[in-house]
């Protein structure tokens, strides 16, 4: 049974374990939004993330049951680090079946902390369906990455730390992916103070439970396509949702563009590198997505770090863009001497400084006599991207936009 009883238990087995992360308050975010805001770091706990909660209390809860005969977990992200740090704690045996196509960093980074990995399937639904059989052939425990109340618990946890700084919150804002976080914190939070509000941000490209939300039943998705992987969930569970209909107030969804930005902003103004997941709720502030009145004190949890440094590049990439930080422009000239030059010099004139630049004059596209210059542009906001599309339009350029 998940109730506050039992998420206070679970922070009696977390102490000295699980890092009891900053809640601090954040003057930049604050001034932009129009909120009040402090950040829960949960991407500076052991392991990167808060998945470390859940899995360390399910364990110990086994260990305290005399269940040594090992566990698995089927994960390519957070819950994989937080089951293999956990079993390594307890000495007894981990194996976490990861998708085939998962980074060889992740990959080495579970085994480092002592598990047995096991590589099958080509995505999560697949390596989740060998996980739960392979624990049954193996007499081995299975350990869900959120539909369990002792790892629900440990992740309630989280509320607790942020409610014995901040008693007085007026909202808390949580991701959702499969909803194991919200619901522990959920609980705790109508417990401790039913007043605060309690806002999930989900992904666009993963909206089940924010669909299952707003019909009242749990539904499932064709897919799934985020860069916010760590909240990639195709299928709602009727257990989480069980709990997110008693606690949560509103879910709302930010786009991918929205994710990239908030992740960018963390890393620029916070000095905080955040993955995707755990970025969600400074995109909702960002982009004004809460229902809730200015000046009200919310709590934001940041829920974790692990970041791959590939996505890291790309995600830097669309925030920049996102941001008006960088344009990127299709820009048609004339095929002749000095064409590309008087361009080129133009941006000068505004500023504009060029950090890639391509020529095409063979393209099948183009009419005779004509090129085609693609550029990547470093600007400096909405006012300055303006700015270079009326000297280019005064100028009897033709071109467009690329995203």
């Amino acid at each position: 049974m998940l109730d506050l009883k039992t998420i206070e238990k679970a922070a009696q087995r977390l102490q000295g374990v699980a890092h009891r992360t900053p809640f601090s308050y954040a003057p930049i975010l604050s001034e932009m939004s129009g909120y009040e805001v402090y950040l829960k770091k949960e991407n500076l706990q052991r392991t990167g993330a808060f998945k470390l909660r859940g899995a360390f209390n399910k364990i110990a809860t086994l260990v305290e049951e005399g269940k040594r005969g090992g566990v698995v977990a089927a994960s390519a992200g957070n819950h994989a680090q937080g089951v293999a740090f956990s079993a390594k704690y307890f000495q007894i045996e981990a194996s976490i079946v990861m998708p085939e196509s998962t980074p060889l960093t992740k990959v080495q980074g579970v085994k480092d902390l002592g598990a047995e990995v096991i590589l099958h399937g080509s995505n999560y639904d697949e390596a989740y369906g060998y996980a739960v059989a392979y624990a049954q052939e193996h007499h081995k425990d299975f350990v869900h990455p959120f539909t369990d109340d002792e790892v629900m618990a440990g992740q309630g946890t989280v509320a607790l730390e942020m409610l014995e700084e901040q008693r007085d919150l007026d909202a808390i804002v949580v991701p959702v992916g499969g909803g194991g976080l919200i619901s522990g914190m959920g609980v705790a939070i109508k417990v401790i103070n039913p007043n605060i509000k309690l806002i999930g941000i989900a992904s666009e490209g993963a909206s089940a439970m924010k669909n299952s939300f707003d019909h009242g039943e749990a539904e499932s998705t064709q897919g799934v396509r985020t860069i916010a992987d760590g909240i990639a969930v195709r299928d709602a569970s009727p257990i989480t949702l069980k709990h997110i209909l008693k606690t949560v107030d509103q879910i709302k969804l930010v786009c991918e563009d929205e994710i990239a930005a908030a992740v960018l902003f963390l890393l620029e103004k916070q000095k905080l590198l955040v993955e995707g997941a755990g970025s969600v709720g400074i995109a909702a502030l960002l982009h004004d997505k809460l229902d809730l009145p200015k000046g009200s004190k919310i709590g934001v949890v940041l829920s974790g770090g692990n970041i791959d440094v590939t996505m890291l590049s790309l995600i830097i990439e669309k925030g920049l863009v996102k941001s008006s930080r960088k344009m990127k422009l299709s820009v048609i000239l004339v095929d002749k001497p000095g064409a590309l030059m008087q361009f080129t010099e133009l941006l000068t004139t505004v500023g504009a400084n060029i950090v890639q630049i391509g020529y095409d004059r063979t393209s099948i596209d183009l009419a005779f006599g004509d090129a085609v210059v693609s550029v990547d542009l470093e600007t400096k906001g909405v006012d300055h991207q303006a700015e270079i599309r009326t000297i280019l339009g005064e100028h009897g350029f033709t071109f467009k936009e690329l995203h």
